[in-house]
């Protein structure tokens, strides 16, 4: 089974983290929880979580998938780990579906993983990443890219990741019993 990576820094977005790693785990799928540091990880909204791993135990690690959650500061602390950057760098070279939500697209951005891609995020963040494709949608695909807007759009962002990874007719069955539409 293709493993799929959640990276979670202290103070990401609650709803964006578990709802995520829930919906692909209802899909079948092997989610991993990562932190930056041992111990719990505090969410944006404090909420403590006990990851899977610790982020620097997996650099090494193959996944079919990386996921960035957004939240403030969730996403700089990510942007500041020296893993999160060869991680998503080894992610890239291998073209394995790179996804990131609410804010945490800049961190893409800030690696040229948005150059000619077409993305979403939370409103706002958008004007400092220079005049890149930015659509107001709930989620994008383009290419391995898959971006998310925001809290709200958790089940838009995890039917686009399913799509990449060949689970769009399992993830629609699995909606429908969930009653998302």
């Amino acid at each position: 089974m293709e493993k799929i990576l959640l990276i979670l820094a202290d103070g990401f977005e609650e709803i964006e983290a578990l709802g995520t790693v829930d919906i692909l785990r209802r899909l079948g799928l092997e989610v991993i929880t990562a932190s930056l540091k041992p111990g719990l990880v505090t969410g944006a909204h404090n909420m403590k979580i006990v990851p899977d791993a610790e982020l620097s135990t997996l650099v090494e690690e193959k996944f079919a998938a990386v996921i960035l959650p957004g939240g403030m500061p969730g996403a700089a602390n990510l942007d500041a780990d020296a893993d999160v950057d060869k991680i998503l760098r080894k992610a890239a070279a291998e073209n394995a579906v790179i996804a990131a939500i609410c804010a945490a697209p800049f961190v893409l951005a800030k690696r040229g993983l948005l150059a000619g891609k077409v993305f979403t995020m939370y409103p706002g963040f958008d004007s400092k990443l220079g005049g890149l494709k930015y659509t107001a949608n709930p989620a994008e695909i383009s290419g391995n890219i898959v971006t998310g807007k925001g809290p709200g759009a958790v089940f838009a962002f995890v039917r686009a990741i399913a799509e990449k990874l060949g689970l769009a007719g399992k993830c629609e069955k699995l909606y429908q019993g969930m009653f998302i539409d």
